[in-house]
């Protein structure tokens, strides 16, 4: 367009048919027409301007796309959470710091966070399950271990001997025999609880014996027993008990020194602290059962921490009616194949010194009531039956004495005083007898010792 408002024609050219002027940049008029003889230097020069046209303007926009990529360079980058990877899930550490709840479909298929089994991995399922050792499966802390034991077992007096037991029903208890013999019926205390049992099965070649609760309840705690292939060389171990007789509830720990085999029985060797009392009480593996049935010790002169229970086995094969032959007792094995004394050699022997003096004690108060007796027995007894060493005796017997009627003497009185005297001596000399055989004093020299003190009697030994 010029500047006075038409169109510029230059660079048309002249349509020879029509007469029309056709643009230089169209090769075709409207009529038909096609210019042949176009002019090829203005038409390069047409295609050289568009060219440089075309690269100005991608030049153009290669530099607003540099500029822009740059404004964006410099801005901070977006935070963005990669997706979460998984992530491996161990299995518990086996141990009882936190228990494991199990699930009933894969014994190792356990979350990682029990709290959220829903976002947690799962363990794939094992086609084999690892092997678990009964002790480290079961095991406890001490104190955890001690808290049950100790309400399932019993402190057990049998006349003056004392000793221990453990409950394996609520009705039945185990312990040794030497502690019960002799007698059918024995007391037995739990706690604050007190019950009396039936002397059931004894077997003094195992030093075990089976005690029937006569009232039990119904809330008794027991034991569980184990087995003597289950107690390894160096495993901890605890004994329960009645320490001396009188601290119940005494609990001593220690390990297995080793399992030997003793004449016909198993004895697990300890050093736990096993004092007199302690007998009959169980021997607790960390797994909280019983593998043993605390029995003897040697004594400390001779050794030191040196103990022994009978094996669990024998209790089993007791209560399912098999008994060991009674000709030998573990103590007296132990004993020949120690080649010494024991522990209870040792307490016979105080048994015995203990029993000579009650003795010399009786025979002097038998003497003074001899005195007695000759004073006035000529003038107030008719008869009086011969019993024994002395001749007192007789009032020991039901209608042994038969007093005359003589009447110058209170004859009566008399009798009465010989009488409690005699009841004394006889209570004191029996009491004493009891003690001797609790601490081993054979029967035999129990008798040579009240024949050397003229304390001779037909009832004693009834």
């Amino acid at each position: 367009m010029t500047n006075d408002g038409s169109f510029s024609d230059s660079g048309a050219w002249p349509c020879p048919a029509c007469d029309r002027r056709v643009p230089a940049r169209i090769r075709e008029c409207r009529c038909g027409y096609v210019q042949d003889g176009a002019d090829p230097s203005a038409a390069d020069a047409r295609d050289t301007s568009g060219a440089r046209r075309s690269n100005a303007t991608g030049l153009s926009l290669l530099a607003f796309g540099l500029l822009v990529g740059a404004g964006l360079a410099l801005l901070p980058a977006p935070r963005t959470t990669p997706p979460p990877a998984a992530q491996a899930v161990l299995a518990p550490p086996l141990g009882l710091d936190e228990p494991v709840d199990v699930a009933e479909d894969d014994p190792l298929n356990v979350p990682a966070d029990p709290s959220d089994t829903a976002l947690t991995p799962q363990l794939p399922a094992l086609g084999v399950p690892l092997p678990i050792s009964n002790s480290v499966a079961m095991a406890a802390p001490l104190e955890d271990l001690v808290s049950r034991v100790v309400p399932a077992v019993a402190f057990v007096q049998a006349g003056q001997a004392r000793g221990t037991g453990f409950f394996i029903t609520r009705d039945r208890l185990l312990t040794n025999a030497h502690v019960i013999a002799g007698h059918t019926i024995v007391r037995l205390q739990v706690g604050e609880a007190n019950y009396e049992a039936r002397v059931g099965t004894v077997s003094t070649g195992t030093d075990l014996a089976v005690l029937q609760v006569i009232n039990p309840s119904p809330t008794q705690q027991v034991l569980r027993l184990g087995a003597v292939g289950q107690a390894r060389v160096g495993e901890e171990v605890i004994a329960v008990g009645s320490a001396l007789g009188v601290l119940s509830n005494t609990v001593t720990r220690g390990i297995v020194s080793a399992v030997r085999q003793v004449g016909q029985v198993t004895l697990i060797q300890t050093d736990a602290a096993i004092n007199p009392g302690n007998s009959g009480g169980p021997l607790i593996s960390r797994s909280g059962l019983v593998i043993g049935v605390n029995s003897l010790r040697v004594a400390q002169q001779t050794a030191e921490g040196v103990a022994f229970a009978v094996a669990i086995d024998h209790a089993t094969q007791l209560l399912n009616g098999q008994r060991a032959s009674d000709n030998q007792t573990p103590l007296n094995s132990l004993t020949q194949m120690l080649g010494g004394r024991s522990d209870s050699d040792d307490q016979r022997a105080r048994g015995e010194q203990d029993y000579t003096r009650i003795l010399e004690w009786a025979a002097k108060s038998a003497g003074e009531l001899d005195n007695y007796w000759n004073r006035y027995a000529g003038t107030c007894v008719t008869a009086a039956r011969s019993v024994g060493d002395r001749a007192w005796f007789a009032v020991y017997e039901k209608s042994g004495v038969t007093l005359g009627t003589n009447t110058s003497v209170n004859c009566g009185s008399w009798l009465d005083t010989v009488r409690t005297n005699a009841g004394r001596i006889r209570e004191e000399v029996e009491k004493a007898a009891e003690t001797a055989r609790q601490r081993g004093v054979y029967p035999g020299t129990v008798r040579d010792l009240r024949r050397r003190h003229r304390l001779q009697w037909t009832g004693w030994d009834r």
